[in-house]
């Protein structure tokens, strides 16, 4: 975890405009930069995010990255040093079915952001990434330096994203880094629970207390129990590698990429036995044919960002679901007590 006393330090001469500042994982990014004493204001269009997640006394701007004035505007008013850029659409399935969209929100946004950055003189960003740019690599143990070969549209915008900011970078003196997140789960607080329909705990949670069974898709991959492995990495943790790339930016100039994961991988058959323990409910599973392009096993090598950064995830699988379930059962009164 990166320390507060230096983060405190540098936030006299930073603020953070965070874009995307109201979502699931921007949420948790704004609440531990404000707990490191960094000024923020939040730019967000509110569309999959809620403005109740964002503490008090943050500003929040009602808008889109595409708004290039808007972006200009919050900029010139907040005195914004910094961007941290979370505003994104992600459902990989989404992004085959509707590939233009992405193009468009992901893409465009980005640009127009790097556009009102150049304009205003601002010169220091973190972007949020995935693993998604890795597409199906050929190794289990994914560094920074495996080919970046992304296999729907949502990796190729983030991509695309990188690109391009390595390139206004080049071109303008941007001092920059990308944060690769792996599969991001777990929660702080009920206001900011994870909600998406094509995440794994969600699923799971939603079934549960329905009184369905578990849907695992596939189970005759090469690994230890024939499903599927990935690396869970907690939200906080990775609010707190932004934190990291923050103090890193503040530091010195910088031009690179991060993963962010925790090294270790579980199977879907593991996580579930995590639920289990979790909950103390049962839990059965309903076996599906694996989604076309799914990886066997995908694990995030992190061993630059510790070296980097001095950044390293804290939390455990059972950390992750506890605190996942603990914020679903707290979101609605008609989910499992």
């Amino acid at each position: 975890m990166t320390s507060l006393r230096r983060v405190a330090s540098v936030s006299e001469k930073t603020s953070w405009l965070v874009v995307g500042g109201a979502g699931y994982i921007g949420s948790h990014v704004v609440r531990r930069l404000r707990a490191g004493g960094h000024r923020v204001v939040v730019l967000d269009d509110l569309t999959t995010g809620r403005p109740e997640r964002i503490p008090a006394g943050v500003p929040l701007v009602v808008g889109s990255s595409r708004d290039g004035d808007a972006v200009r505007a919050a900029l010139h008013r907040h005195a914004v040093t910094g961007v941290v850029n979370l505003a994104a659409r992600k459902s990989a399935p989404d992004s085959v079915a509707h590939p233009l969209f992405y193009y468009e929100q992901n893409v465009e946004g980005m640009r127009q952001l790097l556009e009102a950055m150049v304009d205003t003189g601002v010169r220091r960003m973190v972007l949020s990434s995935s693993a998604a740019v890795y597409g199906r690599p050929d190794d289990t143990r994914v560094t920074e330096e495996t080919p970046a070969v992304p296999i729907n549209p949502y990796g190729e915008t983030k991509l695309m994203c990188e690109w391009m900011l390595r390139s206004a970078g080049a071109a303008h003196g941007i001092s920059w880094i990308a944060l690769r997140y792996f599969n991001v789960v777990g929660s702080t607080d009920p206001l900011c629970a994870e909600t998406g329909g094509n995440n794994l705990l969600p699923r799971v949670f939603q079934r549960l207390t329905t009184g369905r069974p578990a849907l695992v898709t596939g189970r005759d991959f090469p690994t230890r129990d024939g499903t599927g492995v990935r690396d869970y990495v907690h939200v906080v943790d990775v609010a707190d590698a932004h934190v990291a790339a923050i103090e890193r930016l503040a530091a010195e100039p910088c031009a690179d990429v991060y993963n962010v994961g925790t090294g270790r991988g579980y199977s879907v058959l593991e996580v579930l036995d995590a639920v289990r323990h979790v909950t103390g409910m049962p839990v059965d599973v309903e076996v599906a044919p694996a989604r076309p392009g799914d990886p066997a096993e995908v694990v995030a090598e992190v061993d630059k960002i510790g070296r980097d950064l001095s950044w390293k995830a804290r939390s455990n699988l059972l950390d992750m679901v506890r605190s996942a379930w603990q914020a679903w059962r707290a979101t609605s009164p008609a989910r499992a007590r």
